[in-house]
Order: C-alpha cells, then structure tokens, then sequence
C-alpha cells in the first residue's frame, strides 16, 4: 500500500496543475476565444511566481511566502493573459497567432531577466512548502494517507476550483453569459450582454489559473526554473479537448493524462514495471503515444463551442 500512497501523492502533483490550467483553457474557449497561449501563460506564472519566492524567501513563514507567490504567479498570468485579450478581442486578430506569439515570447523573456536577476538562466528555490501532516486529517485511515499527507496547499485549492467552477459554469448568471458567448455571441449581444466584456473576464480568468497551475506544476519537480514548463500547457489543452470543455470530464482527463506522466518518471521505483523488462524508452514515450490515441479517438466526438475562434464584430450583427 505504500507504493501505491507513493504513485497516487505523486500523480496529484501534477494532476491538480494541469486541472488549473485546463479550467484555465475552459473559461477562455467556452466564452469563444481559442487560448493555446497557456503553454506561455504557465510559463509567465511560474517564473514571477518563483521569482518572488526567491526574492522573499527567509522573509515569511512558508505557507505564507507560497502564498505570495501564488498570487504573484496569477497577476503574472493574468498580466499576460490581457495581451492575448486585447489582440484576440479587440484587435480582431488571429487567435492562434497571438497565442503562439505568447508561447515563442513568455520563455524567451524567463531567460533574458533570470540572467538579469541572478546571472544565470535559473531561478533558485528550497522548496519547503511540503505539508507532511494535516492534523487530525491526517490520520484518517487510507484518506488521511492519500489526501493529507505530503501535500501542497494547492492540492486543496485545485479541488476546490473545480467545484467553484461547475458552480460558476452551470449555476449563474455569468457562466450562462460565457457559454452563449461561445455559442452565439449575437444572441447574447441582441440581448443586451456585452460579448466583448464576457470574453475579456472569460480570457482573464484563463490567465490567472494558468499561472497559478504554472506555479504549481514546478514547486514538487524542481528547485529552480529555467524557463519551461515541459509542454504542460500544450497537455493541458489535449485534456480540454478530451474533456469536451466540460470541468467534470476535464477533471478525469487531467487524472488519467497525470497518471500517464507519473508512471513514466517513477516506474523504476515500481516493481510491477521492472519486472517487465519493458525498454525505458516506452515509458518515456508513454504519455505522449496515450495522449495521440485517446485525441484520435475522440476527434470524432469533439463538441467545441461553435464561435470557437471566430472573432466578434459587433458592426456585423
């Protein structure tokens, strides 16, 4: 059971930041703005995130300082986040363009101002946000071991994002405005809705877990960023998509994509894996080859938002 306590603690850590930046990808694209941007949004969090980390780092409590850096690696996303808005919403310009303009700028600038920093093209950290024990909690038996034991505050704070997001999505007011943004945005506007105000709070809300979930991913993996989040954020937008832009199906799809990627950096410490004599090199390629298949086999089903990518012009209605 310990391995198995071992696999599941490690899979949430990178579950629950790919499941921020796929809700991320969710609000932008249910409002009708393409978001591939995230892979630079991750990036933009990550680094300021970090950053101040390293700036403050003696300065506060642990929790507290991993608090600050949370919210510095959300103002980073959603700073970043505004520059695809304003050229996707206002510009009217192609939002697979500024998006990849994003992606090809956020790690160039990682590097060119960690050199600035600190000289080099890292950013150091001690990473000492672990929480060993939730009292009480903690010593549930088999939940206390899954759920509150070597965890980060952000494992907690995932989970509750989702919930406030299916609440948001199907229960208010605004998530029936994004998602008829996305759908028929001149309907919403003959109604009285300013289309452009929904998709701007909708790429806004993008960019803020999409640095959040930045942040998150690097703190349990690394002491130090340089620049990359490994192509998380393209990941993240496969589980968007295999999860039909849905939260509930997202959250399943970042499980199993988390999954895939857990076996492949700890299968050596498995047993059941050794034993198997499979080439390393298959299970480096096993998250990849997984996220080919299950894509393939649900373009077929794909329900994106009908305005998907398609610019509004309020002149034309």
């Amino acid at each position: 059971m310990t391995m198995a306590y071992f696999v599941f603690q490690q899979m949430l850590y990178v579950a629950i930041p790919l499941l921020m930046v796929s809700l991320g990808g969710l609000f932008s694209e249910r409002s009708g703005v393409v978001n591939i941007a995230l892979e630079g949004i991750m990036v933009f969090g990550a680094f300021f995130g970090i950053l101040t980390l390293f700036m403050l780092q003696g300065m506060f409590a642990p929790q507290l300082l991993f608090v600050i850096g949370m919210i510095a690696a959300i103002l980073a996303g959603m700073a970043i986040a505004a520059v695809h808005a304003f050229a996707s919403i206002n510009m009217k310009a192609d939002q697979t363009i500024s998006g990849t303009a994003i992606n090809m700028f956020a790690p160039a600038f990682a590097v060119v101002m960690a050199r600035l920093v600190y000289s080099v093209k890292e950013i150091p950290f001690k990473n000492v946000f672990l929480i060993r024990k939730v009292p009480l909690l903690g010593d549930i038996p088999v939940i206390g071991d899954l759920f509150f034991k070597n965890a980060y505050i952000t494992t907690y704070l995932g989970f509750i994002i989702l919930i406030v997001v299916v609440f948001v999505m199907y229960k208010t007011r605004f998530g029936l405005r994004l998602r008829a943004a996305g759908e028929n945005p001149n309907a919403l506007d003959a109604a009285g809705v300013n289309v452009y105000k929904i998709r701007w709070a909708a790429v806004l809300i993008s960019g803020a877990l999409g640095g959040l979930g930045g942040f998150a991913i690097m703190i349990p993996v690394s002491t130090s960023f340089s620049g990359t989040v490994s192509g998380y954020g393209f990941l993240a937008l496969a589980i968007l998509i295999f999860g039909q832009w849905k939260p509930i199906p997202v959250f399943i799809s970042s499980i199993f994509f988390a999954l895939t990627l857990t076996i492949s950096n700890v299968y050596s410490a498995i047993p059941f894996f050794t034993n198997l004599n499979i080439p390393e090199q298959f299970f480096k390629m096993f998250p990849y080859i997984a996220t080919l298949i299950v894509l393939w086999f649900s373009s077929k089903t794909q329900a994106a938002p009908k305005a998907l990518g398609d610019p509004y012009d309020q002149g034309k209605r």
